[in-house]
C-alpha cells in the first residue's frame, strides 16, 4: 500500500544529482562506516552493513547537485551523523536527549571538546564543525546550529509523547516532526552550494521561512507514508503524522494516508504559488530566486533516492532495538 501511495507525491521540480555521489558513498562507506567510526558497531557488521545500504552520500547528492567534492563531504558527514544520532537515541529519555543536545550544540559552537562532551559522535561533530568553518560565514554557521539545535528540541517533544504513548494533535505532530526529521540543518546549509550566503533580513523574510517550512512539511508527509513500518517496529507511532491522524480522526490506515497526502498537496499548491510570485528583492532577487529553487529540488531528489532505500520501506533495514540497546550510549 505505501509504495501505491508514495508513487502520488508527485512534484514539478527539476531532479538533479551531484556527479561525487559514488565517490563520496565510497568514503562513507570504507573510510567512515568501517574505519573512522568503526568502533561504534565494531562486532556488528550487520548494522554497518544497513548504515552503508541507507546510501547517505546519495541523499546528500541529491540534495546538493551542484557542490564540488570538498563542499560536498561535510553534508555527507552530516546525513551519517543523522541516522547514527537517531538510531542511538531511539530508546533515549527525554532527559537524555536534553544532555546530547547541549553538549552537540556545544562542540559544533567550539565551547567544549569532542573527548570532553563524552558523546560517542563528539568526534564527528568535531570533525564536521572544523569542515563547515572553511565554508561557511559566521552568520551561516549560526544558522545552521541553530536549526540543529531545533532537531533536538523536536526529538525531545517526540519522547515526551513516547513515554506517555500518547497522541499529538496533527497540528501539534506537523509542527513536531517540521523539526524532528533534521531538515532545515540541510536547507540552512545551502550556502555551501549557492556560495552566496542571504543577509539576515532576507533570510528571515516570512515568506523564505515558510518556503523552506512548507518544503520541510511536505517531507514530512513524504516521509510519514514510508517510516509507517519502522515507527510501527520501534514503538514510533506517536509521532508519526500517519498514525496520528488515524488515531485523532478515527481513520483506517489508508484513509489515514490519504489524508496526509491531502495535506501535503496543499502545501504544495503554496509552494508553488509562493515560488512564482516571490516579492520584489531588489538586488538580492537573482539570489533569492535560486536559492528557492535549490529547496524545491530537494523534495523531487528525496523521493527519487529514498523510494527504494530499504531502510524506510522494509522492516528489516534500519538497526534493531534490540543492537542498539546492547551499546553504552543507551540506559538500560
Amino acid at each position: 500500500m505505501s509504495q501505491q501511495i508514495l508513487s502520488m507525491f508527485r512534484y514539478p521540480f527539476p531532479t538533479l544529482k551531484n556527479p561525487f555521489a559514488e565517490a563520496l558513498q565510497e568514503l562513507t562507506e570504507n573510510e567512515w562506516i568501517d574505519n573512522e567510526y568503526r568502533w561504534l558497531y565494531q562486532d556488528d557488521e550487520s548494522t554497518r552493513l544497513k548504515y552503508k545500504k541507507t546510501k547517505t552520500a546519495h541523499i546528500a547528492s541529491q540534495w546538493f547537485p551542484t557542490a564540488n567534492y570538498e563542499r560536498l563531504k561535510p553534508v555527507c558527514r552530516l546525513m551519517l551523523w543523522t541516522l547514527y544520532n537517531d538510531d542511538m537515541y531511539e530508546e533515549a529519555t527525554p532527559e537524555e536527549i536534553s544532555m546530547v543536545h547541549k553538549n552537540t550544540v556545544a562542540i559544533l559552537k567550539g565551547e567544549i571538546t569532542a573527548e570532553d562532551s563524552g558523546l560517542p559522535l563528539g568526534r564527528l561533530l568535531s570533525s564536521l564543525r572544523a569542515e563547515l568553518l572553511t565554508l561557511l560565514t559566521p552568520e551561516s554557521l549560526h544558522r545552521f546550529v541553530t536549526a540543529l539545535s531545533g532537531y533536538f528540541t523536536g526529538l525531545e517533544q517526540e519522547m515526551i509523547y513516547k513515554v506517555r504513548k500518547a497522541f499529538p494533535s496533527v497540528e501539534d505532530c506537523l509542527a513536531i516532526r517540521e523539526s524532528s526529521l533534521c531538515l532545515r540543518p540541510f536547507l540552512e546549509l545551502a550556502d555551501i552550494e549557492t556560495g552566496q550566503p542571504l543577509p539576515d533580513e532576507i533570510h528571515h523574510h516570512p515568506v523564505m521561512q515558510r518556503l523552506m517550512s512548507l518544503a520541510i512539511r511536505m517531507m514530512v508527509c513524504f516521509n510519514e507514508v514510508q517510516s509507517v513500518a519502522k515507527d510501527e517496529a520501534t514503538d514510533g507511532v506517536y509521532y508519526n503524522l500517519v498514525k496520528a491522524i488515524q488515531h485523532n480522526r478515527n481513520l483506517s490506515l489508508e484513509d489515514a494516508c490519504m489524508e496526509n497526502l491531502r495535506i501535503h498537496s496543499e502545501y504544495l499548491r503554496e509552494f508553488i504559488y509562493l515560488q512564482s510570485f516571490l516579492p520584489d528583492f531588489g538586488n538580492w532577487q537573482d539570489a533569492v530566486v535560486n536559492r528557492v529553487h535549490y529547496i524545491s529540488m530537494t523534495l523531487s531528489g528525496w523521493k527519487s533516492i529514498s523510494f527504494n532505500l530499504p531502510r524506510y520501506n522494509s522492516t528489516d533495514g534500519f538497526p534493531a532495538v534490540s543492537a542498539l540497546k546492547q551499546h553504552k550510549w543507551i540506559h538500560q
